[in-house]
């Protein structure tokens, strides 16, 4: 009995501590600290080619013709943003916010979207061969047209395009 009840109030005191830390150390939870925003910006035609993007926010930005090619663009977002013929051949868009963003006529080839929100964004003739969508919120519509072009497998995680989308 006296062992049960030493664990029950270590375990009482650990829980203290926690709490206390958590109390005076307060963090934001999705905080992007010592982030770069192109928020409201033109971009057009930039080069930013296998440059590091995690976390960099792009909101309603003027991209057309940008060069992320190779791009790490992990928990980007790019929000209200133009992309028109936007080259993003092999960019890592995982866990991406991209909502009511145009991207007419970009190069998505081997892109990886997955577990990216593609909400209300528009995709019209955009290269998607050998992209990965696995598990992005993307609208129907989008998807439908998408599916009648979808075509490879993507190089770095191995999925179908059209088993990404959810083709049939």
């Amino acid at each position: 009995m006296k062992k049960i009840l030493l664990r029950f109030l270590g375990l009482i005191v650990i829980l203290i501590l926690a709490f206390c830390w958590i109390i005076l150390n307060p963090k934001p939870a999705f905080a992007q600290l010592n982030t770069i925003n192109y928020n409201n910006i033109n971009l057009e035609n930039r080069d930013f080619s296998n440059a590091d993007l995690a976390g960099v926010t792009f909101v309603a930005a003027e991209m057309r013709g940008t060069n992320f090619q190779g791009a790490n663009l992990t928990n980007a977002i790019l929000t209200k943003g133009v992309l028109l013929k936007a080259n993003l051949e092999g960019a890592n868009l995982s866990g991406a916010l991209v909502d009511r963003v145009t991207m007419d006529g970009a190069n998505l080839k081997n892109a990886i979207f997955t577990e990216a929100t593609l909400t209300r964004s528009r995709f019209f003739d955009a290269e998607i061969t050998g992209a990965d969508f696995t598990d992005a919120l993307i609208d129907r519509y989008q998807v439908s047209l998408m599916c009648e072009r979808a075509d490879g497998v993507n190089p770095v995680t191995g999925m179908s395009t059209r088993d990404s989308l959810g083709c049939r």
